[in-house]
């Protein structure tokens, strides 16, 4: 069965991939807003519900504090940014989700309250929000600070300011933004030169993805934006790509942790998990194991196995056989198989070659990357999803005794699922 491998791999790679919220409760703030009802342009129909529902899902994550405030004017929008201050300031996660129009000004981005006018340029100082204000008030947050702004729709604003200085073009979509504090994300609905659809079911396509993928329980932030991003493609027909800018650490950090479960509660059946270690055969197996099942007749078995290890390690470099020997002799065939993905029939049996030559490649890409939380949170998830045999054995493997540590891949990386190293900050998920 598929749940004993990652049943498995969750033991084996507890201590690494618990994310620090597991050992230690984080405070988790969230201010939430949407603007709708415009008094100066035509309304947009789903900012509103946008918001609800990722407030909604916020506090069914368990965040401390969710701020919910929507049709927000001028003053009520300056006031409710300087009272998250307070909330952000104690804080080790604070997130900012806005949902209505924004507006980019030369190199920098407004968003819009809904009693705005914006007849010139001189205005936007007056009548708007800087995201400059935004991020500044996040600072105090320790972990994660995360903006996220569905706000690159077709703004009808555009056409009717007056603009004086050809030096402070007005455009269209959202300038990039380059966070000056670590651990800062800003995630944009659409990149630059793109519009972001309002949505018609209801909820816009992006905002949808969020509340589908962002609060996974211990998944990587980063992943989940990447999930995001690819969903919004696929949904609009490649004609919205969301976008990302900033950077975090090598560290996993997940919106919501994972549950801190003991490895005790995860390898119950003793005979199984010592056949199943037996079959990785490495140190770091036998120890994990040992962790688990510290007395009986298996872990005395498993205490004669990891000295055997050790000894061979202590041997001269000629005699002594290479850490790691025992993966090359793992028959990957000897590992649970989940059932293919198409069900029962020739059907799903006949999309398991593709499967496999799409997840390999996805695989060579990681494998340099093994020993980072990102990567191991991509493998974890090739382990549990993939219909093919040899890659999942692979990935196993590689969880449970990576190569040397590379160095950490910028955000770029992590967002786009193993892009090889090199990308800019600023990257589409």
């Amino acid at each position: 069965m598929p749940a004993k491998i990652i049943a498995l791999i969750a033991a084996l790679a507890a201590v690494h991939l618990l994310p620090a919220a597991a050992l230690a409760g984080e405070k988790r703030v969230a201010l939430v807003i949407g603007n709708g009802d415009y008094q100066k342009v035509p309304s947009l129909a789903n900012p509103v519900s946008d918001a609800k529902m990722i407030a909604q899902m916020l506090k069914t994550a368990g965040f401390d504090s969710v701020e919910v405030r929507q049709d927000l004017g001028v003053v009520d929008f300056k006031r409710a940014v300087r009272d998250f201050f307070d909330a952000a300031e104690a804080s080790d996660v604070a997130v900012v989700y806005y949902a209505g129009h924004g507006i980019q000004v030369g190199e920098t981005n407004y968003l819009i309250p809904v009693d705005a006018r914006l007849a010139s340029e001189i205005d936007i100082q007056d009548e708007t929000v800087s995201l400059d204000r935004i991020l500044a008030v996040l600072q105090p947050a320790k972990r994660l600070r995360l903006v996220i702004l569905d706000a690159c729709r077709d703004n009808p604003f555009l056409g009717r300011m007056k603009v004086s200085s050809a030096t402070r073009s007005i455009s269209r979509g959202l300038a990039r933004v380059e966070p000056e504090n670590n651990n800062s994300l800003v995630a944009f609905a659409a990149k630059g030169g793109q519009v972001a659809e309002d949505g018609r079911g209801g909820h816009s396509p992006f905002t949808a993805a969020l509340a589908k993928h962002l609060a996974i329980p211990g998944l990587d932030i980063r992943l989940a934006l990447g999930r995001v991003r690819d969903e919004v493609l696929r949904n609009t027909s490649n004609r919205q790509e969301p976008f990302v800018y900033g950077s975090l650490g090598g560290d996993s950090v997940a919106l919501v942790p994972a549950a801190n479960q003991p490895i005790e509660a995860l390898l119950r059946d003793v005979r199984g998990d010592y056949e199943l270690v037996e079959r990785v055969g490495t140190k770091r197996a036998w120890e994990a194991f040992l962790t688990s099942h510290k007395e009986g007749l298996y872990a005395d078995l498993a205490r004669a196995q990891l000295d055997k290890l050790m000894q061979s390690e202590s041997k001269p470099t000629g005699s002594a056989r290479p850490q790691g020997a025992a993966l090359a002799t793992v028959d990957p065939n000897a590992l649970p198989k989940p059932a293919a993905a198409g069900g029962p029939g020739a059907s799903g049996a006949a999309r398991i070659p593709d499967t496999c030559g799409r997840d390999e490649e996805r695989l060579a890409k990681l494998r340099p990357h093994a020993s980072q939380s990102w990567a191991r949170d991509e493998l974890k998830d090739i382990g549990q999803n993939t219909t093919c045999d040899r890659v999942r054995s692979q990935a196993v493997l590689l969880l449970v005794d990576p190569p040397a540590v590379s160095a950490s891949p910028p955000i770029s990386q992590a967002a786009n699922m193993a892009t090889p190293p090199g990308a800019a900050n600023g990257v589409g998920f």
